[in-house]
């Protein structure tokens, strides 16, 4: 389809290029409109009808927005805003420069400019910054007959017409209806006698996270969203729950990785903003490091004494850092999802700590054997190399479980408390244990 659209435009056949823009997903046309060179988009969005632009222009990336709104007339922009959700406007003016911002708000229709500031006062991380107020509303006193008849008036340009939120005059919400049920009930019915008043709703200063995970849960098309006066003043879609919860995962495996997180695509990022990303977490898991230096360095003499010692310690730091690792993505992923809670940790704690006995054992034979068969060393040897594999691998599940609730508790995020920074801990203790029990046994 992009060739074909291509070739509409290298032949001049815009007539024909315009229709099919028209009929073509937004997606798929925003993705087209990215492989338009830069100076020819603004072009291009001039062709396109004020509904099709403005849908194509709600999922454009960002800088290919501010590449459009800087080649296109004050009148242009207007035409755009007029027809875009006032969702997608705070998601844009958000990412665009302050210069871009504040052109696009001065042809912007003042109603919809202050329902704008309105949404731009949210915190980023809050359910107020991700409703939309494109959402119908009907009282419970009206019938089936004119509440359909309303629908049908006003539902065109709404995010969703299956379900229907029911309000008193002052906007409390007190009930919701899906469009099913006026389609087959009787004309003459009254809303108050249809509609369903256990609402599940969320709050503007609500965790994003927190609602688009009450969407999976119960799921719903639609969470209606009330300020802190049950005023019915929005809703999330789910549309917008899959998108925040796509960001979380994105931004928790950076974190897990120990990398600062980024909202831009990893092609469209640059060198510098990478290194910029990446080097606070790498100084610091260096320096961290050095604890394990220290270890070797005060058992140095030890390790003169008995060489064959050193072979065995990065399959003993590897082993740990793996166990750990495995353990704290589990529970960050509960965490996440809201299976796990503080309460949980000596459940936790307790099952983590009878499946590391079991993978410790298992790894401690086949390392024992390893070390008599193919390494050739002493059963001394051997024995301590065994017994510093059960104690590590018990140590960092236990430390992986409990490290991610425990920094939730206090209010950090789990993710930053994944495979670096227990790989780190564990790393030291192992070393500590390690020889420790070369001291028992072999007497070094």
């Amino acid at each position: 389809m992009n060739n074909e659209l291509k070739q509409f435009l290298d032949e001049k056949r815009f007539v024909e290029f315009m229709k099919a823009m028209d009929t073509m997903n937004a997606v798929d046309a925003a993705e087209f409109i990215a492989t338009v060179e830069a100076e020819e988009r603004p072009i291009v969005f001039r062709m396109l009808k004020k509904d099709t632009a403005a849908a194509i222009f709600a999922e454009l990336d960002s800088d290919v927005q501010e590449q459009v709104i800087g080649g296109i007339s004050e009148a242009e922009i207007a035409k755009i805003m007029e027809h875009l959700a006032v969702d997608d406007t705070v998601d844009m003016l958000e990412e665009l420069p302050a210069n871009m911002v504040r052109r696009i708000l001065r042809n912007t229709p003042p109603h919809l400019r202050g329902e704008i500031n309105r949404y731009l006062k949210y915190s980023e991380d809050s359910v107020g910054s991700i409703m939309t107020p494109e959402l119908i509303s009907i009282y419970s006193d009206w019938t089936v007959e004119r509440s359909v008849e309303y629908i049908r008036k006003t539902g065109i340009d709404k995010e969703t017409v299956y379900v229907i939120y029911v309000t008193d005059a002052s906007k409390i919400l007190i009930g919701i209806i899906e469009l099913k049920d006026l389609l087959f009930a009787s004309p003459s019915d009254k809303i108050s006698e249809l509609m369903n008043t256990s609402v599940i709703v969320a709050s503007t200063t609500d965790d994003k996270e927190s609602a688009a995970a009450t969407i999976s849960k119960y799921d719903l098309l639609a969470l209606p969203v009330v300020d802190s006066e049950n005023r019915l003043v929005g809703i999330v879609t789910i549309d917008d729950a899959v998108d925040v919860i796509y960001e979380e995962a994105t931004e928790d495996i950076e974190k897990m990785a120990a990398i600062t997180p980024t909202d831009k695509p990893y092609l469209k990022t640059g060198v510098f903003a990478t290194w910029r990303k990446r080097i606070p977490w790498l100084l610091l898991l260096m320096v961290s490091a050095t604890f394990t230096g220290t270890i070797i360095t005060h058992y140095e003499q030890a390790l003169g004494q008995m060489v064959i010692l050193t072979a065995f310690i990065p399959m003993l730091m590897d082993s740990g850092g793996n166990a750990g690792g495995q353990a704290s993505v589990t529970i960050i992923r509960g965490l996440s999802l809201g299976e796990l809670r503080m309460g949980n940790i000596f459940t936790i704690l307790w099952k983590e700590f009878r499946v590391s006995l079991l993978c410790g054992i298992t790894l401690a034979v086949t390392v024992f054997a390893k070390a008599i068969l193919i390494d050739q060393a002493s059963y001394g040897v051997a024995a301590t190399v065994s017994l510093t594999l059960l104690a590590t691998i018990v140590i960092a599940k236990l430390v992986g479980c409990s490290l991610p609730i425990l920094a939730k508790r206090v209010g950090f995020d789990p993710a930053v408390m994944a495979s670096p920074f227990i790989t780190t801990i564990v790393d030291a203790v192992a070393l500590w244990i390690y020889f420790l029990i070369a001291g028992a046994i072999l007497g070094v």
